[in-house]
């Protein structure tokens, strides 16, 4: 699903975006906002993030023009609490708003709300399977049989990479990209210390040797023999 930011504040653009990648969504970001119309009908999004104040036009503005053509789902972003400006926001077009500073887990949960009212969207990839083994992404815990443990974001991450490789390997290159995007600071070790802690967890509940390494490349997950 394509998500595109209208947003001129560039960090928070930049949080929304990777946050939203990690989560296996394509982000999109206004780059001339003297031409929103023009982006959003050569990029066709699934969803729009559209903040208020922006250069040239607000958010107001740009949906009611985006209206004209168009039914992407609009969620406002911006700083105004007031309800007067939450009703202003949906009487334009808006289907749900958020206010700043940025809760990524509660715009993440708005996203997928709004996506499946628009598209009758299924997040069936909330949870993930693996020989009986259940990765849910939205509680962020690991199942097998009657046990579960808890993960960390990182850890949530990384398994979540190897569960949609059903078994396949996983280059480290790629999990370091998607867990850690532009901090330059993290290696190998890093990933590492992560994949011990992931497998002392997964021995707790029962599934030791669940994660495999692939020397010189990267990790997989192993079914076990039938």
């Amino acid at each position: 699903m394509k998500i595109l930011i209208v947003e001129d504040d560039r960090n928070i653009a930049r949080l929304l975006s990777e946050e939203l990648k990690a989560w296996a969504y394509e982000t999109y970001e206004i780059r001339d906002f003297s031409k929103v119309v023009e982006e959003v009908e050569d990029l066709k999004p699934d969803l729009i993030l559209m903040d208020i104040s922006l250069p040239f036009f607000n958010g107001f503005y740009w949906t009611q023009e985006i209206r004209k053509n168009s039914k992407v789902p609009i969620i406002f972003i911006s700083s105004h609490t007031e309800s007067m400006d939450i009703i202003q926001a949906m009487n334009f077009g808006a289907d749900d708003y958020i206010t700043k500073p940025i809760d990524v887990a509660v715009t993440r949960a708005k996203i997928q709300a709004v996506l499946r009212r628009a598209y009758d969207y299924k997040i069936d990839s909330n949870i993930l399977e693996f020989d009986d083994v259940y990765l849910d992404l939205s509680k962020a815990c690991i199942s097998f049989g009657e046990e579960t443990t808890i993960l960390t974001r990182t850890e949530l991450m990384i398994l979540e990479s190897l569960f949609e490789s059903k078994g396949d390997i996983v280059m480290r290159e790629d999990i370091i990209e998607k867990c850690w995007q532009d901090e330059n600071f993290i290696d190998d070790n890093t990933l590492a210390v992560n994949i011990t802690r992931l497998r002392k967890k997964l021995r707790q509940i029962g599934k030791d040797n669940f994660i495999k390494t692939k020397k010189g490349m990267g990790y997989f997950l192993e079914a076990r023999d039938e």
